[in-house]
């Protein structure tokens, strides 16, 4: 028994061997077309990675907006401090906030003197003034998480709109805000959604071409194909050297896409950080082996995939 299995299991490396050896010679006899195939695929590669980096720096900038923008709650001016501690941990509790920030009535005029410090005529006035006209109030953030949405801001506004906060509160200042809200709710949801349209577009593209360069290797091969299947030859031992030609592809490509990516961050990174709210080229070294492995797993499944259903063409399976 034991000894049929060692001879299984040569049986089986044998023909691996074979399968690979194939694949690798198909590979290299079709130096041109290989060669096509490989910088089509690197060029796929490529746009899904600059696809990716528009969506990594669209989410950072999106991600520093979502803190600047906040609702600021302005209180009466004989509200206490004590009322106006209470307002804030109620809104603390909410699901919907992320932090709160108490600005009392000399921080907030210490905050306008600094804004307006160019501004003399408007400093003089507030001195002749004597007393402080600005009040306390709450600046909130909103707990948006990754997905940016209107409703966190909504339902903190509306909290505040109940009766017994009415005393208190002057002015809350969503209104003014909610346009800006609005509009980078909207950006969010577009960029997120074109991504993905685009990233699914781009996926499609490079499984035809592999598909149809993988048919065209095999119609020149369309004789031999037919030969092996008259003397009985099964169909992983025909579709094997196809399917490491695919793969082989895929590899190459994902090695040559990852060494351009990486000469262009060691070229154009700093001026890109310059500009951008990121550095592409701390992330990269980060991510690097996460990288290396999706460009990989990229290129073998297109590969891989797009030579199996073409050489399906040829077998009645």
């Amino acid at each position: 028994m034991r000894k049929e299995e060692n001879i299984l299991i040569k049986k089986m490396y044998k023909s691996l061997t074979r399968v690979i050896k194939s694949g690798w010679v198909n590979f290299y006899r079709n130096k041109w077309l290989s060669l096509t195939s490989v910088l089509i695929m690197v060029l796929t590669l490529l746009s899904i990675n600059s696809l990716l980096f528009v969506n990594l720096v669209s989410n950072k900038i999106l991600s520093e907006l979502q803190n600047k923008i906040d609702i600021s709650v302005y209180f009466k001016s004989d509200s206490s401090e004590t009322d106006i501690f209470k307002v804030r941990d109620d809104l603390i509790a909410l699901s919907e906030v992320k932090n709160v920030e108490y600005i009392s009535k000399d921080q907030a005029l210490e905050n306008f003197k600094e804004r307006h410090k160019d501004n003399p005529v408007l400093t003089e006035s507030l001195d002749e003034l004597g007393d402080n006209p600005l009040t306390a109030s709450l600046n909130i953030k909103a707990n948006t998480a990754d997905n940016f949405e209107t409703k966190a801001f909504e339902s903190i506004a509306a909290f505040l709109e109940q009766d017994s906060y009415k005393l208190l509160v002057e002015k809350v200042n969503y209104n003014q805000n909610k346009e800006a809200i609005n509009k980078l709710s909207l950006i969010s949801q577009v960029a997120k959604r074109a991504g993905l349209i685009l990233t699914i577009v781009l996926a499609v593209i490079a499984s035809l071409v592999a598909f149809n360069t993988i048919r065209l290797t095999m119609y020149s091969w369309r004789d031999e194909i037919t030969v092996m299947r008259l003397v009985g030859a099964t169909n992983w031992y025909i579709r094997g050297p196809f399917l490491v030609e695919g793969i082989l592809y895929g590899v190459f490509a994902a090695l040559v896409a990852v060494i351009v990516l990486t000469i262009l961050l060691l070229l154009f990174s700093s001026k890109i950080s310059a500009i951008m709210p990121i550095d592409l080229s701390a992330y990269f070294k980060a991510h690097f082996l996460s990288i290396l492995s999706i460009q990989f797993l990229i290129g073998v499944i297109l590969g891989g995939f797009s030579s199996f259903f073409a050489i399906r063409r040829y077998l009645k399976v």
